[in-house]
């Protein structure tokens, strides 16, 4: 008898057992279903912290509704989120203008690709050691960034406020260096720093040319602060964009993204927020 029992209750532990394990193996699958269901309804993008991140962070609500959750990932350089962008770790990035874009993947054999147009931010001289144009000195320190696409930029500006001369054929779409200026009457002394350190150069220097989003990073704003900003012209032509990896610009994502930046919502914050220094292209 007391055999019989045994051999039961041994039976039950087995089907308990058993059931547990079934148990565990179901929860797990559907566990994994719904990490799964996460990844394909949220977008993660890449972003200098101003304006790029906060203008998506504007967006959070209109994706929300769509059913799509935003994660912004925030960079304080030029290079990592394109490398990030490339590896697979973001769906998109919002950080450059396509000039730079276009270099990047010339530089590295790269595939990405503008898929949304947003905004563009004038270029603009800030005064540092020297405060006007009209003050500017023989010999007189500029800095201007060192990446090819933002120091044509740069050399521009520098050459519209009368304080250059480059070369003949230099337009927005060139990739030139000081090397390229063919008149300097004041001997200026043209300092390439990457652009994330100009906004702190300009306690050395006398004028520092600044990308848009590290002048607001700094507080400073192009159209209240500069001493000049650049050719509209020049300005639209560095439309800053959502980037990503060819083929992905018509998924599901990135249409949910840009309809979701793209709403008068997110207009509506950069007009009021940056009054003039980042300008919506849409």
């Amino acid at each position: 008898m007391k055999k019989k029992i045994a051999a039961l209750l041994a039976g039950a532990l087995c089907l308990t057992a058993l059931a547990a394990c079934g148990g565990n193996s179901q929860d797990q699958d559907a566990d994994n279903g719904g990490a799964s269901d996460d990844a394909a309804k949220t977008i993660t993008v890449g972003a200098s912290p101003t304006p790029h991140a906060e203008i998506l962070k504007a967006a959070k609500d209109v994706l929300s509704e769509a059913g799509y959750t935003l994660e912004v990932v925030e960079f304080t350089d030029y290079v990592t989120p394109n490398t990030a962008l490339v590896e697979g770790e973001l769906d998109a990035n919002y950080f450059q203008h396509i000039p730079y874009l276009n270099n990047f993947n010339k530089e590295n054999n790269g595939d990405l690709v503008p898929a949304i147009e947003m905004h563009y931010e004038p270029f603009g001289i800030y005064p540092g050691k020297t405060a006007t144009l009209d003050e500017v000195a023989d010999g007189a320190t500029i800095a201007v960034p060192n990446d090819g696409s933002n120091e044509t930029r740069a050399l521009l500006l520098l050459q519209d406020a009368g304080l250059i001369k480059l070369k003949d054929g230099i337009d927005p779409t060139s990739d030139a260096t000081k090397l390229d200026i063919v008149e300097n009457p004041k001997n200026l002394d043209i300092q390439e720093i990457a652009a994330e350190q100009l906004p702190r150069s300009l306690q050395d220097v006398d004028l520092a040319v600044i990308n848009g989003n590290y002048a607001l990073q700094a507080d400073l704003n192009a159209k209240e602060d500069s001493l000049i900003t650049e050719n509209p012209e020049y300005a639209q032509v560095y439309v800053n964009v959502i980037a990503c990896r060819s083929g992905d610009e018509d998924s599901e994502k990135i249409q949910a993204l840009a309809e979701a930046l793209q709403s008068d919502t997110v207009k509506q914050f950069i007009e009021e927020t940056y009054k003039g220094a980042v300008v919506a292209t849409y």
